[in-house]
């Protein structure tokens, strides 16, 4: 197989639109399907064709990318999309879907004859614009030449995780990664919650922990959408982070830990959802900190 790919992308949210641009600029073909096409038209602009149905974008693809809200969507679309599949063809599912997801995913793909890649990213807006993610992928090493073309396209480094997608060991990392991304970002709303409420301003909260162990560039970030009012565009929605806790909170019942923290973290991004904030960047979780929705 040649560097030069045939791709199709279905999922053209925040994380999808921008690999998919990333995508055409590497050099590869690539075709697009989101559910709303008018938020998928716009990659029109940049040589993406744009396709009414999952089939047609994944007709002939040497590759088809899934980048959707959960693992039943994936499955879903990838339903839809079946008549036109190509045997042999490789499948990077992007999608965090959970570790109950990736075995119906993977028996999706053995049962169409597609090689299945276990692909999550870590990264959010920003840095999948600039192809800057960090890929987790798991999928067998003989059949990984056919993908990292398009891995490359829209990733800074892809780690490998295993050989077998089906077991799920990048979609594990990639939970355990966001159990911290979820935590770290809800400790730093209710940081400027309680600075609120006691009448602290948070800059000396920031002064006083510059420079040492707890001073952390992602606490900085986050803080600053809230006080800044720049929720939106979100670099990673409430309402996707809500899902990603639970499925955070589902694996952990499944092995037997209790995730508490991941829990109230859920509970947190539902609440600020329900105020309205759905849309906006996760650290707008910080509203949730009080009875309704406020202007900050």
């Amino acid at each position: 197989m040649t560097d030069t790919l045939t791709v199709s992308v279905l999922g053209t949210g925040i994380m999808g639109a921008a690999m998919a641009r990333n995508l055409t600029r590497a050099g590869h073909t690539v075709r697009a399907w989101n559910r709303t096409r008018d938020k998928a038209e716009p990659l029109a602009a940049d040589d993406i064709e744009i396709t009414d149905t999952p089939a047609q974008a994944v007709q002939g693809a040497d590759v088809v990318l899934t980048m959707l809200y959960d693992g039943p969507a994936a499955l879903g679309v990838m339903r839809e999309a079946s008549p036109a599949l190509r045997s042999g063809a490789a499948w990077v599912q992007s999608t965090t879907a959970g570790i109950e997801a990736i075995g119906e995913l993977a028996d999706f793909a053995r049962e169409h004859g597609l090689v299945f890649f276990d692909a999550p990213v870590l990264g959010t807006r920003q840095p999948a614009e600039a192809g800057q993610l960090l890929v987790l992928a798991a999928g067998p090493s003989e059949h990984r030449g056919a993908v990292v073309p398009v891995l490359d396209a829209v990733g800074a480094r892809t780690v490998w995780t295993g050989e077998d997608g089906a077991a799920g060991s990048a979609t594990r990392l990639k939970l355990v990664a966001n159990s911290w991304v979820i935590a770290a970002t809800n400790a730093a709303g209710e940081v400027l919650a309680l600075a609120k409420a006691l009448g602290v301003d948070p800059q000396s909260f920031f002064d006083a922990i510059a420079g040492g162990p707890l001073d952390m560039g992602y606490l900085r970030a986050k803080a600053g959408l809230v006080l800044n009012d720049q929720l939106s565009p979100a670099q990673f929605g409430v309402s996707t982070a809500a899902k990603d806790a639970r499925l955070i909170v589902e694996a952990g019942e499944r092995y037997g830990v209790r995730l508490d923290v991941a829990a109230a973290s859920a509970e947190r991004l539902e609440r600020a959802a329900a105020q309205g904030h759905g849309d906006e960047d996760m650290a707008a979780a910080y509203f949730a900190s009080f009875d309704e929705k406020r202007e900050e």
